[in-house]
């Protein structure tokens, strides 16, 4: 490198020096630039910290910021406080007012073990069921969940909630809970009249619950937990699905009463005026293992007058389905109006519900009421429609009783008919025969039609019947649910995951009682009848079978009923079967024979019809064998 260069260098350096020392900054120049840097520091570190922030900090961030944005609103103070609970009781019900939304957030029911053996069942709690008011204002809507409310008026069976507004006005629920299931309450505001709009004249109420498991059997409480309604100026009740999922379906009628039930418990909320038409319910079962059953809700709309002159009445049932508690219930409300409560306890078809309406429930409250163990109550029921049904058991039987001694001159009588083509015929001669000798062929049909009305009945009574719920005979710890022999944790297809005790015996007890009645039907059939039956009597043995996979998972108090029920039905058939002197009946027969043919006008007119049609008959077969006769030649 020479001389020039060194020097180039040097001066090149010297320049960058001077400008650098002449042109940097001033001490207050360089503390903007820290606080410029410290600024944009801290930005950075904030949108680092926001991306790193989770969804709860998100959430309660975001919470903040919208209270302090809604600070200008008109219940801001009242939605700022501390949930308190406000308990109202008595003998029978405990009922939990949450001042966090200012309606019953637990009830408890005394009086009724729980699955844990605790003396109380929790129909709901805060966890799982809410209750919602909305009203739209005209700059914000006012949703009472949101709304802290200062009790007041507080007394063990009385609280007025209320929450209060910028401008003075209120929002206030009064609550009386009755010495009975009943909880009154109504809703008003004062002074918010200005905050809606001149045609606002409804709300909206939301009410939603997770329905608990209450009972040991899930399959089989299930079937009876339903959301129900009555509509109104309707005598009578309508129910969601209990298998199916419904979401949101439409009610296009007012309702006067909207029930969450499960098999033995209901809560009940119910309206002085009504909810409007079109409200949305929904109804969705949930999985075995969850112990809830069913998920419920009620979106709907009543009355509301903003100026605060008239107050929207409102009654909560909160207690058992007992069909006497719930008509003693719907005659102490105040609603002023049919409400058929009763009807939450379902008593079978038109035609079933008058024997389980005017004659079980009767029954049953009366020996209940003498304190007699509820197997025992059972077997004395049917004790006593086995007592009633006897007179027609025994005209069937002795009906079936003429056709057995008969069928010996059914067989000589209708020997000839023996070719397919001549079966109608055979048919006919069998029934002139039996008109002659005063015989019913159908009487014998009439044990089943007797006891199929009642069979249903209490098929439908039974499972309904909460004074059966933990109450035990013999080797059944609880009647109201099966009674398992064996258990295991997986569910098997058609079996579930035990085997009932009295639904083994129910269902085999039926096998013996088909083998005997086919039996006795053997014996009044007459040539190959027997033969053409067959089918049908397999069926007959089949059917119990199939029973079983149908009523295994069905209270052992229902199981129990159909096996005594049975029992006896036996003993009847075998008593008069071994009372009954074929000899003299068979000349009873023959006396009124004589008589009817003595006497030709005697004769119903279905025989002479049959005679007719008998003779026609013949007449045709001669025809017909004529014309073959021609034929061949």
């Amino acid at each position: 490198m020479d001389k020039n260069t060194i020097t180039g260098f040097v001066l090149i350096a010297l320049v960058l020096i001077g400008y650098s020392y002449f042109t940097r900054p001033s001490e207050e120049e360089l503390a903007a630039m820290h606080t410029q840097d410290s600024i944009a520091n801290v930005a950075r570190q904030k949108a680092e910290q926001q991306q790193k922030m989770t969804a709860q900090e998100k959430m309660i961030q975001d919470s903040i910021e919208a209270a302090q944005a809604d600070s200008a609103t008109l219940f801001f103070a009242s939605r700022q406080g501390e949930a308190q609970k406000i308990v109202l009781k008595n003998e029978k019900l405990e009922v939990t007012i949450n001042t966090k939304g200012g309606t019953p957030s637990e009830a408890k029911i005394f009086g009724y073990k729980d699955l844990d053996g605790k003396e109380y069942v929790t129909l709901f709690s805060d966890k799982d069921q809410s209750m919602n008011f909305m009203l739209g204002g005209k700059s914000e809507n006012i949703i009472t969940q949101d709304l802290y409310f200062t009790p007041s008026n507080q007394t063990d069976s009385t609280v007025t909630m209320t929450a209060t507004a910028a401008n003075g006005g209120t929002i206030s629920f009064e609550y009386h809970l009755r010495n009975n299931y009943l909880l009154d309450f109504n809703m008003s505001t004062q002074g918010l009249a200005g905050m809606f709009a001149p045609n606002m004249k409804s709300m909206d109420v939301e009410w939603k619950e997770d329905c608990r498991q209450h009972e040991r059997g899930f399959v089989f409480e299930n079937r009876y937990t339903s959301l129900t309604y009555k509509e109104k100026d309707d005598d009578d009740t309508d129910y969601l699905s209990e298998m199916s999922e419904k979401y949101d379906e439409k009610i296009d009628k007012p309702l006067d009463w909207v029930a969450f039930k499960n098999q033995f418990f209901a809560a009940i909320l119910i309206n002085k005026k009504e909810f409007e038409a079109n409200g949305l319910f929904t109804s969705v079962p949930n999985e075995k293992g969850s112990k809830y059953l069913k998920h419920f809700e009620a979106k709907m709309k009543t009355a509301f007058d903003p100026t605060g002159k008239e107050k929207a009445e409102f009654e909560m049932y909160l207690g058992p389905n007992d069909f006497k508690i719930l008509q003693d219930a719907q005659e102490q409300t105040a609603m002023g109006k049919k409400l058929y409560l009763r009807k939450l306890v379902y008593l079978g078809w038109p035609i079933v519900r008058l024997i389980n309406r005017w004659f079980t429930v009767y029954v049953f409250e009366w020996l209940n009421g003498l304190k007699i163990n509820m197997g025992i109550v059972l077997i004395l029921i049917t004790l006593l429609l086995k007592v009633i049904t006897f007179p027609l058991v025994k005209k069937s039987y002795m009906s079936s009783a003429k056709m057995r001694v008969l069928k010996p001159k059914l067989d000589e009588a209708t020997s000839q008919y023996n070719k397919p083509e001549d079966q109608m015929m055979k048919q006919q001669a069998m029934m002139q025969m039996y008109s002659q000798y005063g015989v019913s062929p159908l009487g014998g049909c009439l044990p089943m039609l007797i006891q199929f009305p009642i069979w249903v009945a209490m098929f439908n009574f039974v499972p309904n019947a909460i004074q059966l719920r933990g109450e035990s005979f013999l080797w059944i710890k609880d009647l109201s649910t099966y009674d398992p022999i064996v258990e295991w944790s997986k569910n098997l297809w058609l079996i579930g995951d035990h085997l009932s005790l009295t639904c083994l015996l129910f269902c085999g007890a039926n096998v013996l009682y088909s083998i005997m009645t086919m039996r006795q039907q053997k014996d009044q059939m007459v040539g190959d009848q027997a033969q053409q039956m067959k089918m049908m009597q397999w069926m007959m043995v089949l059917m119990p079978v199939m029973f079983f996979f149908i009523f295994n998972d069905y209270s052992s108090g229902l199981n129990f009923y159909y096996f005594i029920s049975l029992f006896f039905s036996a003993a009847i058939m075998w008593t008069l079967r071994k009372t009954t002197n074929d000899e003299k009946l068979l000349a009873i027969l023959e006396a009124k024979y004589k008589e009817n043919k003595a006497n030709p006008q005697k004769q119903s007119k279905m025989a002479a019809r049959l005679e007719a049609m008998q003779k026609q008959a013949e007449e045709m077969k001669r025809i017909r064998l004529e014309q073959e006769a021609k034929r061949k030649k």
